[in-house]
């Protein structure tokens, strides 16, 4: 498919139809047939998901009639699982009712065709369907409080510690969420009072946050069931069919404080106009790329001098491996090499931290990300002026000497303590490097 062309919309208020129209009428052929594809998978959730769920009941019926006896309560599980699934797609008919993002000229009730597959959609559109139910339980339940205090915490309290409400006037400094989702971190942010802008190239994101944040009336109004479709590792029947309300928090009756837009589209594509925010925050975003570096130049191009960019997430590469996809896989070492090289100043550095992404939290199974964070800076030009940036010629970090080598060293390697020069005292190279530069303060 190729690159989505960019399309601006406030995300609160409600989209208007002039902006709908204006949008329906630019989209490209192949746009527009993404988009029927987005919407066909969604609508053929609930035949797919009964697809499994037959698989199961058709075998349970060819056992013997004792087999079946000892079986009677999973039997009724089934039927469970079945009521849990046509709920789903009571919700996704909910969450499709908004025409906006939908191409125009469709005449026909998109309803009409869910019980034949469509000839388009492939397996892995089936499987977005499904994760996005995942993730709108991560971003937008009280189930998910968890996840998003691993994620989206340390994110936010380091923006807040550079960009201070004490110090900046919160409406002016913009910042960028690329990969937002179901766009929860961007709602947050904006409540903050920050002029927050999310991007996001999935139109089953774009559908269900655009759902979430302009139709969704009050509090935990609808009800899903996101781990209906794991029939594995499952404690207790009542583990799979486990309900779960959404949204916790209304945006139509909670609006943030600051301004909070969405752009739809390729990141790379539609990010390129240099020094246009202050921050760039992303989570479980950079190793969406083929190659990362892409990403990363592109966050230091649109950054303001003295702009930070804020990041958490594991190095997954989800194009590694993938037929007919290239990629490069960098290492942590390696990046922090390349965003030095980049320009980047790196402010702070974190490995380990605990995060889980759509995780079902009564699984047997739990997958756990340890991922990195860090806070980088794009140096401002007046660093140099205010003595904030350092002066101290480094060793690049391939050249750092470490514990265990010096140990090989001969004694003729070490230089003759008399023939060097006496260092600076420490004090004073502390006052040469402390301190991060950043825009300047307003007063």
């Amino acid at each position: 498919m190729s690159n989505i062309r960019e399309t601006m919309f406030p995300l609160h208020p409600k989209i208007d139809a002039e902006l709908a129209r204006a949008f329906n009428a630019n989209d490209a052929d192949e746009e527009r047939h993404h988009i029927r594809k987005v919407q066909s998978a969604f609508l053929y959730y609930g035949t797919y998901a009964s697809i499994r769920l037959n698989k199961s009941l058709d075998y349970l019926n060819s056992l013997s009639i004792d087999d079946q006896r000892l079986l009677s309560k999973y039997r009724m599980h089934l039927d469970c699982v079945r009521t849990s699934i046509e709920r789903n797609q009571a919700v996704i008919k909910e969450i499709l009712r908004e025409r906006v993002l939908y191409p125009s000229g469709d005449a026909s009730d998109p309803s009409d065709d869910e019980d034949e597959p469509p000839a388009h959609v492939r397996h892995g559109d089936m499987d977005q369907a499904q994760s996005t139910l995942k993730l709108i339980a991560r971003d937008w339940s009280a189930d998910g409080a968890l996840e998003r205090e691993q994620s989206y915490k340390p994110i936010i309290d380091s923006i807040v510690e550079y960009y201070k409400p004490s110090d900046y006037a919160l409406n002016e400094i913009k910042i960028l969420v690329p990969g937002a989702g179901l766009g929860r971190l961007t709602y947050e942010l904006a409540c903050l009072g920050y002029s927050c802008e999310g991007n996001e190239f999935s139109y089953f994101m774009l559908i269900a946050s655009n759902f979430v944040l302009n139709l969704c009336d009050y509090e935990n109004k609808y009800v899903l069931y996101p781990w209906v479709h794991q029939y594995v590792n499952i404690l207790k029947r009542e583990d799979q069919v486990a309900a779960v309300r959404f949204p916790d928090v209304c945006p139509l009756k909670n609006p943030p404080k600051g301004n909070i837009e969405m752009a739809a589209g390729d990141f790379l594509e539609v990010y390129k106009t240099p020094q246009s925010y202050n921050c760039v925050a992303t989570c479980f975003f950079i190793d969406c790329a083929n190659n990362v570096i892409d990403f990363i130049r592109t966050i230091y191009r649109i950054l303001v001098p003295g702009g930070i960019w804020v990041n958490l997430g594991p190095l997954l590469y989800h194009y590694s491996d993938v037929n007919g996809q290239n990629s490069i896989e960098p290492t942590y070492e390696d990046l922090l090499i390349i965003m030095e090289s980049v320009g980047f100043v790196i402010e702070s550095t974190r490995t380990g931290i605990h995060t889980k992404y759509a995780q079902n939290p009564s699984s047997m199974k739990q997958s756990e990300y340890q991922s990195l964070f860090w806070v980088c800076r794009k140096p401002d030009p007046m660093d140099q002026q205010r003595g904030k940036q350092s002066q101290i010629s480094r060793e690049p970090r391939d050249l750092i000497v470490h514990a265990d080598s010096v140990e090989d060293m001969q004694e003729d390697d070490y230089p003759d303590p008399e023939s060097i020069a006496e260092p600076k005292l420490i004090d004073d190279l502390l006052t040469e490097t402390e301190g991060s530069g950043g825009l300047a303060k307003q007063t």
